[in-house]
């Protein structure tokens, strides 16, 4: 379990990342068509995994601009936003953002992804929903780079999570 904030109060989750250096769990969320897709779907494409609590914040939506913006100048790379929103809200808003590196994904479905992720909050106003966190896949979806973003108010560590592909 990892403890985080909320604008200062802590929140916990069920549990914590992935393991730098182990593969990234499997995982099946719903896409913009309503199908399901997983890890195997983007194979051979390097992954950063950003996980929000909703795009509906404006954290979340710079965090994704911000993303978008990093990865563009690396055809072999996609930013895979993954949260609770329903699909129709995610990809009017990826679609906006005019790149086919961002993919939205929901857990409308089933919480599986952020059970085994271990970014499910678990109290507090946000329960049921994700903290905010970053991983960072190689090709092979080997995991780079995690980081549980400690204030969900905070935007994640960029530079951290692009070096991990140097």
């Amino acid at each position: 379990m990892a403890t985080i904030t909320l604008q200062g109060n802590q929140i916990h989750t069920n549990g914590d990342l992935p393991d730098v250096g182990q593969q990234a769990p499997a995982f099946k969320c719903v896409g913009k068509d309503l199908n399901d897709l997983g890890l195997e779907d983007f194979a051979g494409k390097r992954k950063i995994l950003s996980i929000v609590p909703s795009l509906d914040t404006p954290v979340c939506a710079d965090s994704t601009k911000k993303f978008v913006e990093q990865i563009a100048a690396f055809e072999d790379m996609i930013l895979l936003v993954i949260s609770a929103d329903l699909p129709f809200a995610m990809t009017r808003f990826c679609s906006a953002l005019n790149s086919e590196q961002c993919v939205s994904l929901s857990m409308m479905r089933n919480k599986d992804f952020a059970t085994d992720y271990g970014v499910l909050i678990q109290d507090g106003p946000l329960a049921g929903l994700t903290a905010r966190a970053v991983l960072c896949l190689a090709a092979d979806d080997q995991i780079l780079h995690t980081q549980m973003v400690e204030e969900i108010a905070q935007e994640p560590d960029y530079e951290a999570a692009m070096a991990a592909f140097t």
